[in-house]
């Protein structure tokens, strides 16, 4: 592996910076633990995408150059702990910026090196037992943008797969959305809960004291849900179970 793969940028998201900062560092604490040097660019804000999301494009595009001039900083691949601001950079800068002939190539060069954590992990560095220990029973919900938006599949389970203590349990409807979708849990408040509701039914029957996902927002959007129903079962961010050790 090329030194400059074992250099990163760490794009940590708004929502892991406001929500869940454990999140990100766990993740740091994972990159470490395999060698990898963790840069973080100071200056970082939100993706775009609620913008995106909701039509205001014009706030999107200002949010997209302003990302895009922070990362171009610097050369070496990005990590993003998160599908849905990963899809961003990655599929949505290119689109809102395709007639923009400063910013159009700055889109393709910055998507080319961007990827979710647990694609960094599994397809660049080739690791898929990061060092990690727990005892936990584990049900993983694949959050929509990471699975339909970057296609990744796979890589999570693989992780996941090599935590040595850890049990893996089926979850039925896995593929199926959480209901979050960011502005939509809020537009639409009562079929955002009719989902959940679903995935919450789901996640109990699987018998698992954890479920793991790698998206800051559905974990909030299903912890929410569990809590109120009084239900003990642990939300984590995939980065946090990685960065666990006995």
């Amino acid at each position: 592996m090329s030194e400059a793969k074992h250099t990163v940028q760490l794009f940590a998201t708004c929502l892991v910076d406001v929500i869940r900062p454990m999140a990100g560092l766990a993740t740091l604490q994972v990159l470490e633990r395999l060698g990898v040097t963790v840069t973080v660019p100071t200056g970082q804000t939100c993706c775009g995408q609620p913008a995106f999301n909701t039509g205001c494009l014009d706030d999107a595009r200002a949010m997209a150059r302003y990302t895009i001039d922070l990362l171009e900083r610097s050369p070496v691949p990005i990590v993003v702990p998160s599908g849905s601001c990963g899809d961003m950079i990655v599929h949505r800068y290119r689109e809102l910026l395709a007639d923009d002939p400063a910013y159009a190539p700055k889109a393709e060069r910055v998507a080319a090196r961007t990827y979710e954590l647990s694609q960094y992990l599994v397809e660049v560095l080739k690791v898929e037992d990061v060092g990690a220990q727990c005892r936990r029973t584990i049900a993983y919900h694949p959050s929509c943008h990471l699975l339909r938006g970057l296609g990744v599949r796979a890589a999570p389970a693989r992780l996941l797969e090599g935590i040595s203590g850890a049990c893996c349990v089926p979850l039925s409807g896995a593929e199926d959305c959480c209901g979050f979708g960011g502005a939509f849990a809020v537009k639409m408040g009562e079929l955002s809960s009719a989902i959940l509701s679903r995935k919450l039914d789901a996640i109990v029957k699987s018998g698992a004291d954890t479920v793991v996902a790698c998206d800051a927002g559905c974990l909030l959007h299903i912890e929410g849900g569990l809590r109120r129903r009084g239900s003990s079962v642990e939300v984590r961010h995939l980065a946090e179970v990685l960065a666990e050790s006995e």
